[in-house]
């Protein structure tokens, strides 16, 4: 089945006021930025956002967020997203924050049908207990709260009982794909892409380069296309237009070279 839409905007057409999404990308690396503007552009609101994080520098998902497009946001880092913080202190946005690891298996979890499984992590914290703030009512107090969570021993060790999560729509972005869907991600871009993409109901990924089916060897396949329903080509341009967060060089030495 070919799985190639012809553009972002008609990729997303059906992505309606309210929906969840899944979103991949690890700080700027990986961020569907295509499909993300292709929303933007559309002027989808109330959104549900589950990723890693909100996004930066006025890219991914902080075009959303900037815009009031976004209702909910489960995450696991904020970062130096001000805007984020300015939305949750005031009480404009929900935020339900996360341990990046169990995020991640949440993800997978929804994506393999798992409903629910136990993890280590967060026991004896408001993870586990319940009271982290999910929303402020802007005034300083607290509006919403994260509930208890149910805690079982195994093996004189205490875990802590965590749901997967499935969204609406998962929106993600590769190195490379086929016209089948099956995905191949470059390096840290597989942190939370191949997560993201297998929660979605309806998961579409723009790639950086698409190819005829069977020219991915098999065994290089990070997500087969079982999970992928729409495909999006990016022009060179738009596969070529990645940001650097944090840029750092040397100093250069008194000869004029770089110091190591």
């Amino acid at each position: 089945m070919d799985k190639v839409v012809a553009t972002a905007l008609e990729a997303v057409a059906d992505v309606p006021d309210g929906a969840t999404l899944a979103v991949g990308g690890f700080g700027l690396n990986g961020v569907p930025n295509v499909l993300i503007e292709a929303l933007y552009e559309r002027g989808v609101s109330g959104l549900g956002v589950v990723s890693n994080n909100c996004g930066a520098m006025e890219s991914g998902l902080a075009i959303l967020l900037a815009a009031g497009r976004i209702a909910r946001v489960t995450g696991s880092y904020i970062g130096a997203n001000k805007e984020f913080a300015r939305q949750y202190l005031a009480g404009e946005l929900e935020v339900e924050m996360i341990p990046q690891g169990t995020l991640a298996e949440r993800l997978r979890a929804g994506g393999a049908g798992i409903p629910a499984f136990y993890t280590p992590a967060g026991v004896g914290t408001q993870v586990a207990d319940g009271g982290l703030p999910w929303r402020y009512d802007g005034q300083g107090g607290v509006a919403l709260a994260s509930p208890p969570k149910e805690v079982r021993e195994f093996d004189g060790t205490e875990y802590v009982l965590e749901h997967g999560i499935r969204t609406d729509f998962a929106l993600v972005r590769a190195a490379k794909g086929d016209r089948h869907g099956n995905l191949v991600f470059n390096k840290s871009t597989r942190n939370f892409n191949p997560l993201a993409a297998m929660a979605g109901r309806v998961t579409i990924a723009e790639v950086e380069e698409l190819v005829e089916p069977g020219e991915i060897d098999p065994d290089a396949v990070h997500l087969p296309g079982i999970f992928v329903q729409r495909v999006v080509a990016l022009t060179p341009e738009q596969a070529s237009a990645k940001m650097i967060e944090q840029r750092t060089v040397s100093a250069p030495a008194a000869n004029g070279t770089v110091s190591e």
